[in-house]
């Protein structure tokens, strides 16, 4: 990111209903061959459109485990093919379970054998802090990463994560609570950790208090662009590094994967419209951090 100059990510989510039409196949039932067929080779194009573009994809498996086996498959090639390209690769599956169990997700995602390693994973804090240790302990031994749920930009994220404590509202208390492995994860000579947390940029003055108390967390930025926050708002709580602004990676995946205009048209109205939101996220997102 310091080498591009800017933070952004883009989200693979391959919505079935959104799916432009080069790509579309049929009715495109979940259990359908041909319509893990279409996933795969729409994935696949994003990622030859934005390689050497951006540091990171993040791929929201949910899209992915709807396609049954086949999906699962569709997974790993696309993992492989984003990692062959040179991309890091987040995968947002919101994992969280009682030790044992989260012990074997960890084991399946972040583990140096992993059938369907990645390079860091979304976490659910919210059965305890025993229930993520499991993680942070894999990926402190497969040198990957971890992002744990903190504050999230659903509207009603708030219902939970702002209850009033003690301690301050829950999301600092969950914060609070990975201090140490924040330190203990701190490695190498970036000065930042591989424990990350979810901020939302539609919650832009809740990033500076977790910033304080994770002070060097990276953070995984939400609420950028479709809902409506804007770069400015998503760099809350980064500071000044070696070449700008930086502190974490700023989500987008509607307006880049699907421009309204081009995603009914031809297969280079689609990639030029691709091509054309993300060169506009790339100028916003880097103004805002230069």
């Amino acid at each position: 990111m310091r080498a591009l100059g800017h933070p952004l990510c883009v989200g693979l989510d391959p919505y079935l209903d959104r799916l432009p039409t080069p790509f579309r196949r049929g009715a495109m039932a979940p259990q359908r061959p041909d319509t893990a067929h279409a996933v795969e080779e729409f994935c696949s194009r994003i990622i030859d459109l934005i390689a050497g573009d951006v540091a990171i994809v993040k791929l929201q498996v949910a899209l992915f485990e709807r396609l049954g086996g086949r999906g699962w498959g569709v997974l790993r090639r696309v993992i492989r093919y984003a990692r062959a390209a040179g991309l890091l690769v987040l995968l947002d599956a919101k994992r969280g379970d009682i030790p044992e169990t989260a012990t074997a997700y960890a084991q399946a995602y972040l583990a140096p054998d992993a059938l369907c390693g990645v390079d860091a994973l979304t976490v659910n804090p919210y059965l305890g802090p025993d229930t993520v240790v499991p993680f942070l302990i894999a990926a402190e031994q497969a040198a990957r990463g971890v992002i744990v749920l903190v504050r999230n930009s659903n509207p009603d994220s708030s219902a939970y994560q702002s209850v009033r404590t003690p301690a301050g509202p829950f999301f600092m208390v969950v914060a609070a609570s990975l201090q140490r492995w924040q330190e203990r994860l701190t490695q190498g000579t970036t000065g930042w950790s591989s424990l990350g947390v979810t901020v939302a940029a539609t919650h832009a003055e809740d990033t500076e208090e977790i910033r304080v108390a994770l002070p060097h967390a990276l953070f995984l930025v939400l609420g950028y662009g479709a809902q409506g926050a804007s770069a400015e708002a998503a760099i809350r709580g980064f500071r000044r590094g070696p070449a700008g602004l930086e502190g974490g990676m700023v989500s987008s995946s509607r307006p880049i994967l699907f421009p309204v205009a081009a995603s009914k048209r031809g297969a280079r109205a689609w990639e030029h419209g691709v091509r054309s939101a993300l060169t506009r996220a790339i100028s916003d997102l880097g103004a805002a951090v230069a």
